[in-house]
């Protein structure tokens, strides 16, 4: 596949914000590889998606980065610039609320937890659920709530938080398509405002190209880099107009041709496994 310069404003190179050097990662006592010589550098400010089969290693990746499991091998250097905000927030797959909190309370959870004065929350937190239509429902619990407004809260959670990095584990995957396109649209708009470094979780080949800026595509277990490829398409980005775009199809169409052959050996290896 010919290489893919992703379009950025003109400005001056961002700093490198996560540098990972040949990770690796091993359980148990027979050793089982999960991750095996990831080496990336994730620029400040960068939407940095990662596609790959079931069980190659992706969330284990997120979790390392999120500091929940530690490398076996290799190097992991997240660099913080504000030490007043938090380092990272996690987005889950599915339901992640506190299904005893409203959606104000689950909101503003982050910063009540690093004791941010409560005027400051209530300021924070007021925004945040306008600018993502919200408010009204802010005395609703979670299980008053739609697959994607219960989303919508947790990406609010996140955002609301200020860390500096967002890390989203499939967080859509659950979603019926209205409700994911409607979601693809109010995180890109989100992003675009805040510019946060993103590293996004997904099985979905559309998904990715949608709001990434590069894409790494990952191998069958063990986890390895097999390409990283750049999104050309210019920001901001509508999300309909996007995928009318002849060269969204065939960028499309080029990932799934990397990643077809890791899902199938991924399928083999767990067929394998079963008998």
């Amino acid at each position: 596949m010919p290489a893919m310069k992703a379009v950025q404003d003109a400005q001056a190179p961002r700093p490198t914000q996560i540098s990972l050097s040949n990770v690796g990662k091993r359980f148990g006592a027979t050793g089982f590889v999960a991750l095996d010589g990831i080496t990336i550098d994730i620029p400040q400010g960068e939407f940095f998606v990662i596609v790959g089969p079931s069980g190659c290693g992706k969330t284990t990746l997120l979790r390392i980065l999120a500091g929940l499991n530690e490398q076996s091998e290799g190097t992991v250097d997240v660099r913080q610039a504000n030490l007043s905000r938090p380092t990272n927030s996690m987005i889950f797959q599915g339901d992640s609320l506190f299904p005893w909190m409203t959606v104000y309370d689950n909101a503003a959870y982050g910063l009540r937890m690093r004791k941010v004065a409560e005027p400051e929350v209530a300021d924070s937190i007021g925004i945040w659920l306008e600018r993502t239509g919200l408010w009204r429902f802010r005395d609703r619990y979670p299980h008053q709530l739609s697959g994607g407004m219960k989303q919508r809260v947790s990406i609010v959670r996140a955002f609301a938080n200020d860390p500096e990095i967002l890390l989203m584990d499939e967080p859509f995957s659950a979603l019926d398509e209205q409700n994911k396109l409607l979601l693809h649209e109010e995180l890109l708009r989100i992003w675009e405002a805040t510019k946060k470094t993103v590293v996004f979780i997904t099985h979905s080949v559309d998904e990715a190209v949608t709001l990434g800026d590069r894409i790494m595509v990952m191998t069958a277990n063990p986890g390895r880099m097999k390409a990283l490829i750049d999104v050309p398409f210019e920001r901001p980005r509508n999300v309909l107009e996007l995928r009318q775009k002849p060269a969204y199809g065939e960028l499309v169409v080029d990932i799934w041709e990397q990643l077809r052959d890791e899902v199938n050996r991924a399928r083999l290896n767990t067929e394998g496994a079963a008998q």
